[in-house]
């Protein structure tokens, strides 16, 4: 299943970096071409779900902390939660180094 997933995401990113309209006959016929074989279903289910979506933004916006904004919408405010998330991970290393350093000469195991 995996394999079928992954041929159908490259045959969209192909067809989209070409500048061409993602369609179940297109991604069809790259995954033809590649020789790989898939569930008949996944095709028409990656056209589907990528029929009206901006894919330029999709790619854009993975990995930032939220859903992509709507088409023409603001961007979600918790775009800046990854660098809230990245101060208070330091916070509990320094807590962490002060408690190791407390903890000298009395371990479980001395």
């Amino acid at each position: 299943m995996a394999v079928s997933k992954l041929a159908c995401i490259y045959s969209a990113l192909i067809l989209h970096d070409n500048e061409v309209t993602v369609t179940e006959d297109k991604i069809n016929a790259l995954i033809k071409a590649a020789g790989v074989n898939v569930e008949p279903f996944w095709p028409e289910l990656f056209a589907k779900a990528l029929n009206n979506v901006n894919i330029a933004s999709l790619i854009c916006t993975v990995g930032v902390g939220g859903p992509a904004p709507a088409a023409g919408g603001a961007a979600p405010a918790s775009t800046a939660a990854p660098a809230e998330e990245k101060k208070k991970e330091e916070a509990k290393k320094e807590e962490s180094k002060e408690s190791d350093d407390d903890n000298v000469g009395f371990g479980l195991f001395d």
